[in-house]
């Protein structure tokens, strides 16, 4: 298989490849522009405090709420009090939406969501809703309860790790990119891009679950806490269908990538050095010691036919060399008799 064959067979791991760069770049870009309706749609969870703003926050069932939570520091009129103090708030949005970078920010009005804002792009950020809130950590932990503090220490060092895993496979997948180009000439180049792809895959792979289970995490620990103070905690679609869309893409490159490795080589049957000494063709050589008739090797001089028959050796023949004198004999007066193989007197 020629160069084109070589072309043709890693052509699907190389658009792979760009398929999973396509799907972390959009993760990436979630929550990060206000404007644009398509990004505002990749978040990993919304937090939606609608219900707070609107003044219909449900305040009968509060002490019902805080016994299926399990917090027993606050009392009913604590919380009536909070949910007063969010009301008044006017700084309070409607929603946030939490992306890898930052999160945004808006308002429902006749059931469409509208984002006003979104925070500056920020490495390795994590959500802190004391500062969103507007209260202070101190209290808190105190409205939420006693683990609120232990969640958030967890929620802030797994976003860390989270981020830098994206970031890793972000920068890997870009680098799978550039040395797939080299791998199109020898299988040194797919090895190379075999190993970073590996380690593309594993990493992508890494930052899809560990933003998956925080989150699905989060909403199950949260989500019946703040549902007390009227606020409910989504996960997001679109940003989980791309990430993990990314991990199929990279794994399906890490195989193709494999596969181009010890398949589809570059070099041309025809290329090897004894055939273009030879131009292509096929030369066969005779075995040493081999027999083969006289008259058809060495056809007698002075005869027109090219299979005439022959006895002896013919008196145009040089003398052969004096070792070749050197054949048994049955009997001495036999020897004008001799025959070579194929030849009989």
């Amino acid at each position: 298989m020629g160069k084109a064959g070589r072309i043709t067979c890693i052509f699907t791991p190389y658009v792979l490849t760009i398929a999973s760069l396509i799907c972390i770049i959009m993760v990436g870009l979630g929550c990060t522009k206000a404007s644009s309706s398509t990004l505002n749609n990749l978040y990993f969870i919304r937090l939606d405090l609608s219900n707070i703003s609107s003044g219909s926050a449900v305040t009968t069932e509060i002490t019902d709420l805080l016994s299926d939570a399990g917090i027993t520091d606050v009392t009913a009129t604590e919380v009536e009090a909070t949910i007063k103090t969010l009301q008044d708030d006017a700084n309070i949005a409607d929603f946030y939406d939490i992306g890898l970078w930052g999160y945004c920010e808006g308002n429902s009005t006749d059931s469409k969501d509208t984002v006003s804002s979104c925070t500056d792009p920020k490495a390795q950020f994590y959500f802190n809703p004391a500062s969103v809130l507007g209260v202070s950590e101190t209290q808190l932990e105190k409205e939420l309860g006693s683990s609120m503090k232990k969640i958030m220490k967890v929620y802030k060092a797994v976003s860390k790790w989270m981020f830098i895993a994206y970031l890793v496979a972000f920068i890997a997948t870009c680098a799978q990119v550039l040395l797939g180009v080299f791998a199109i000439f020898s299988r040194w180049g797919s090895c190379v891009t075999t190993i970073v792809s590996i380690v593309s895959f594993l990493f992508t792979l890494a930052a899809s679950l560990t933003s998956t289970i925080m989150f699905s995490i989060a909403k199950g620990s949260l989500g019946t806490t703040l549902k007390v103070y009227g606020i409910e905690v989504d996960l997001g679609k679109n940003i989980y269908v791309a990430t993990w869309l990314a991990v199929a893409f990279s794994l399906g490159a890490t195989i193709f990538w494999m596969l181009s490795t010890c398949c589809c080589s570059g070099r041309s049957p025809y290329s090897h050095k004894d055939r273009r000494n030879n131009r292509g063709s096929v030369t066969a050589e005779k075995a040493p010691y081999t027999y083969e008739p006289i008259g058809a090797a060495h056809p007698p001089f002075g005869s027109q036919e090219p299979h005439a028959p022959q006895h002896g050796y013919s008196t145009s023949y040089p003398p052969p060399p004096a070792h070749h004198n050197d054949i048994p004999m049955t009997h001495n007066n036999q020897q004008s008799s001799a025959y070579e193989p194929y030849r009989h007197a």
